[in-house]
């Protein structure tokens, strides 16, 4: 079966950490070009964090120095590490992939509370 499967979210007091997993199963995925992204109450989805089709990592400005985007190749999965969270980081955060380089998948989403 094709599908991301995200997992690891929660309800984390501010300054907590949390670990994102997304796992990709079926053929034609790789976790290069694998990101994560968020989306609010009320807002709209952003990206939060990209593996880049070489192998690179990206994170945005807002989560840059918190947040940490890594993959494990050999179980085609990517992680995100959130350190010293904020109640504005709460939100449903999204996996994405790319199948056969052209096919965008989305996890089902896993919600993560941040209270103050």
């Amino acid at each position: 079966q094709v599908q991301l499967v995200e997992s690891g979210g929660g309800l984390v007091q501010a300054g907590g950490s949390l670990r994102l997993s997304c796992r990709a199963s079926g053929s034609g995925f790789s976790v290069n070009n694998m990101g994560w992204y968020r989306q609010a109450p009320g807002k709209q989805r952003e990206l939060v964090a990209t593996i880049t089709s070489l192998g690179g990592t990206n994170v945005v400005d807002s989560v840059k120095g918190r947040f940490t985007i890594s993959s494990d190749n050999a179980k085609n999965t990517i992680y995100l590490q959130m350190n010293s969270l904020k109640p504005e980081d709460t939100a449903v955060y999204y996996c994405k992939g790319l199948r056969f380089g052209v096919l965008d998948y989305w996890g089902q989403g896993t919600q993560v509370t941040v209270s103050s």
